[in-house]
């Protein structure tokens, strides 16, 4: 198992639950160094928040990808890992002698994470949450994860587009998944989703860390292009 950051640090009954993802998790842009970034930025965000139950925060942010695989392996796009997450989440945290309070807590937060998700963020911990799941797809991270996933499906590096033609063609409606994710490239994922980012998170500090690292990724496809294109 690799941890990063204060992983090691983890306290037993948060450990428990972080082995217990880890065996659910197969991508490296959705692996147990992602679920750590999260962790991590919820924390660093939850600082600037009043009343925070970090309790669930923590616990939200370590179990909210636990049903990812199973959403990436069904191509019918019915499965939404934010929901089936939660309801994995709650047998697993019955199990570890959570409340039944604190329990429905996680779960929304779990469940409201998700970017094109139908439940949205009421709570502070969820919105927390929401936000460094966003955060951690942007800035120099986020274009690696771009093309970690990218190699995983075999995707061209760059690809030129109608956008309009190619989300009606190519996304599921009502999810917004890719319904052939081999046919997606890096730079589409940054012009349909990436770059929208910042205007649709919750909190001020994410707000301003968004903002930093999208100047990074908005320079990094603009010079890939030119590059692409034989312009320099």
């Amino acid at each position: 198992m690799i941890y990063i950051g204060n992983a090691k640090n983890l306290e037993p009954k948060y450990m428990r639950l972080l082995k217990c993802v880890e065996k659910e998790l197969a991508c490296s842009a959705h692996d147990i160094e992602h679920v750590m970034r999260v962790y991590n930025l919820c924390l660093l965000l939850s600082a600037d928040e009043d009343d925070i139950d970090l309790d669930v925060l923590k616990s939200a942010a370590i179990l909210h990808d636990i049903a990812r695989v199973k959403e990436d392996s069904n191509k019918s796009g019915r499965i939404d890992h934010a929901i089936l997450g939660a309801k994995v989440a709650k047998k697993l945290l019955a199990k570890n002698g959570y409340s039944e309070e604190k329990i429905e807590k996680i779960a929304h937060c779990i469940e409201a994470h998700r970017l094109r998700g139908t439940i949205k963020p009421k709570t502070k911990e969820a919105k927390i949450l929401y936000d460094a799941d966003k955060v951690d797809v942007l800035g120099a991270v986020g274009i690696a994860r771009c093309f970690a996933l990218g190699g995983r499906y075999g995707q061209r590096l760059y690809a030129k587009a109608n956008l309009r033609k190619y989300i009606k063609e190519n996304t599921i409606s009502g999810s917004g998944r890719i319904k052939d994710i081999s046919k997606h490239t890096p730079n589409l994922e940054y012009e349909l989703k990436l770059k929208h980012i910042p205007k649709m998170l919750y909190t001020k500090k994410a707000k301003k860390i968004a903002s930093k690292r999208m100047q990074i990724m908005k320079k990094f496809f603009s010079q890939m292009k030119q590059e692409i294109e034989g312009k320099i």
